[in-house]
């Protein structure tokens, strides 16, 4: 059974840390482009962050700096360090696998999500 699984949320003051991971099971991981997005109240879901299966990153412009992605695909985990967080950083963040190979349907997977909440 396929699954992504977010863990690692929770409240955080303002400038503190969190890292939160992505678990997968169910498919070959270490194959898959993996992206970090975040969905505050009242706003679109945006793109947070990603890491190719070649382990070449990006992130949002805004962001740069205080967030780093990465991977261990011995583990079938992908992880997201937030550091000085802000309260502009609270939202629900989602992890998203997704594999292209030519002449095959497009593979995208979806976690529930993980609420993170800046707050003092």
């Amino acid at each position: 059974q396929v699954q992504l699984v977010e863990s690692g949320g929770g409240l955080v003051q303002p400038g503190g840390s969190l890292r939160l991971s992505c678990g997968a099971a169910g498919f070959t991981f270490s194959s898959y482009a993996v992206s970090w997005y975040r969905q505050a109240p009242g706003k679109e879901r945006e793109l947070v962050a990603s890491i190719t299966s070649g382990i070449n990153t990006k992130y949002a412009d805004s962001l740069k700096g205080r967030f780093t992605i990465s991977r261990d695909n011995a583990k079938n985990t992908v992880y997201l360090q937030m550091n000085s967080l802000k309260p502009d950083d609270t939202a629900v963040y989602y992890c998203n696998a997704v594999k292209t190979t030519y002449g095959l349907p497009r593979m995208d997977y979806w976690g529930k999500g993980t609420l993170v909440t800046v707050a003092s």
